[in-house]
């Protein structure tokens, strides 16, 4: 298992205009906004849980973003625990 992003969408406040998940998320499409409810959503493919989108999105005072542990062979984020095993920031990148 491996942690990957969530964005819990009743603390997601990309409708106001923040877009600093997507903004600093290093890993190109991987956060994306959802038009038809204005929140930030993270594909989980392209989701190396490197945590920055959690960093700056915890910065803000939003807390919107859970890092949540993945099947590897079904690829369903597990909500009911939160982050088994932590990356070290960048570290998905070496």
């Amino acid at each position: 298992m491996y942690n990957v992003a969530y964005v819990e969408d009743e603390s997601c406040v990309a409708q106001k205009g923040c877009r600093l998940c997507i903004m600093y998320c290093p890993e190109a499409d991987c956060i994306k906004l959802d038009t038809t409810k204005m929140k930030a959503y993270v594909v989980v493919s392209r989701c190396k849980g490197c945590e920055l989108c959690k960093v700056v999105c915890d910065a803000a005072k939003h807390n919107a973003i859970i890092m949540a542990p993945v099947n590897g062979a079904t690829g369903e984020i597990d909500l009911s625990k939160r982050a088994a095993e932590v990356a070290g920031l960048g570290q998905a990148y070496q």
